[in-house]
């Protein structure tokens, strides 16, 4: 691996580091206002920062496991005899020990001429004795230059050689380095990500039921409208969630009730399994309200018996997959055939029990729900059948009326498949809750 390379893998990771900021950013609390989100990444762009810092980490895995590989092979080639710089090293060192013991031949002969000189007998001696000494300074003169030298080339040549081991480690350094910050990029990148996946809620998105009688007779047919309305600040994209239960059937059990909500140029069946997804409504202004129509047929042979709807809206918008409006639960009484019902009030909303309040995890963040399109509110159709529809949506201030484009695609956090067990009276399925302090 070339130095090059870890720079080319360096420059991206610094090109999406700064995501690290986006895990310092908090979930949206419910009820956050839209001017707030401004500064805000969006959940399209949390997921492209984790993207790429996921694969500026697998790059820069990659380059590490490189660059040990050549650290190691360079290393090791410096501790070979053979390598240029370690025989120059050992050449020179050798050399410098050859110069140290001529220096200690020289300086020894100098004390031999010394001694020699001192113990001359006359002049003659004397003077052979001087010129001696003289001559062995000299060359002990030669000796501790030629030391030097040597000793001088020995350090350079071993300097050469460490540079060499320091330059290898520090390009490695590099490449770790860089690991290393694509890793906390990486991590930063995915904990904001998830942050942003976790379930909000908005208890301004309210799914109303308008019209459903408080007693139902056996083996008729009541017409009533579920209402959506987006008390938010957000501009959403929601998906309405419906299911009508008879208290105490089983899930083995055909229900008595067969329940239908019109997409405008038909009518579509609603499971009794668990709460369904119906009518998506692509884009959802602040203010805005939807209608869709709903019809029950009760079954001829039902016996008196409690039933009750949940309703709510699951929902999504730039910055969070999941938003969760309040679910409300309506209670009505079914009537044995024959009934006499006397007046009939409408049913009322109320909270809905702790094992009520579940939603369907029917999809990922940004793939298609597979909820059915449809069209809401009366008298209006789809146009092209299935794939899209015209929702017709009422300013709830104003009261005035607004089309809105809808397809079958959300980006609802919901992750895993719905599992529903039906029984005397309750439904227990699993759902994504939110953190304790937005439950």
């Amino acid at each position: 691996m070339k130095l090059r390379r870890s720079l080319v893998v360096a420059a991206a990771v610094a090109v999406v580091t700064p995501v690290a900021l986006f895990a310092a950013t908090p979930a949206l609390a419910a009820g956050t206002p839209t001017a707030q989100t401004q500064n805000q990444p969006t959940y399209a762009e949390l997921v492209k920062a984790a993207t790429d810092t996921k694969k500026a980490y697998d790059e820069a895995v990659t380059a590490e496991e490189e660059g040990r590989k050549k650290v190691d092979a360079t290393l090791e080639s410096l501790n070979s005899d053979t390598h240029p710089l370690k025989a120059a090293a050992v050449t020179a060192k050798k050399a410098a020990k050859d110069a140290a013991d001529a220096r200690t031949a020289a300086e020894q002969a100098v004390s031999d001429a010394e001694d020699a000189l001192d113990a001359a007998a006359d002049d003659t001696e004397r003077a052979e004795a001087q010129k001696a000494l003289e001559t062995a300074e000299a060359e002990l003169a030669k000796a501790v230059e030629a030391q030097q030298k040597a000793d001088t080339a020995a350090e350079a040549a071993q300097t050469a050689l460490g540079d060499a081991r320091v330059a290898a480690v520090r390009e490695y350094g590099v490449v770790k380095d860089t690991l290393d910050k694509a890793l906390k990029a990486k991590e930063a990148a995915e904990a904001a990500l998830a942050a942003a996946k976790e379930c909000v809620r908005e208890n301004g998105l309210t799914s109303l039921v308008v019209g459903l009688p408080s007693k139902v007779v056996a083996g008729s047919t009541v017409d009533f409208t579920l209402r959506v309305t987006n008390g938010t600040t957000r501009t959403l994209s929601v998906d309405p969630l419906a299911f009508f239960h008879v208290v105490g059937e089983g899930a083995d059990v055909k229900s008595q009730l067969a329940v239908e909500w019109s997409n405008g140029s038909g009518w579509q069946a609603l499971p009794s399994d668990g709460p369904t997804h119906i009518a998506h409504i692509d884009v959802m202004k602040p203010g805005e309200r939807s209608d869709v129509n709903l019809r029950m047929k009760v079954g001829p042979e039902a016996p008196a018996a409690d039933a009750f709807a949940l309703l709510a809206g699951d929902a999504s918008d730039a910055y969070n997959p999941c938003v969760l409006g309040p679910m409300k639960r309506y209670d009505f009484a079914l009537l044995p055939a024959g009934s006499e019902p006397g007046t009939v009030d409408e049913a009322q909303p109320g909270r809905p029990d702790e094992d009520d309040d579940k939603r369907p995890d029917t999809a990922k963040p940004g793939t298609d729900t597979g909820a059915g399109t449809g069209t809401t509110g009366a008298g209006t159709s789809a146009q092209g059948g299935t794939s899209e529809q015209t929702v017709t949506t009422t300013t709830a201030e104003s009261g005035s009326l607004a089309a809105t484009g809808a397809s079958s695609t959300t980006t609802l956090a919901l992750t895993s498949a719905l599992t529903a067990a039906l029984g005397a009276g309750a439904f227990f399925t699993a759902r994504r809750r939110k953190t304790a302090d937005n439950a």
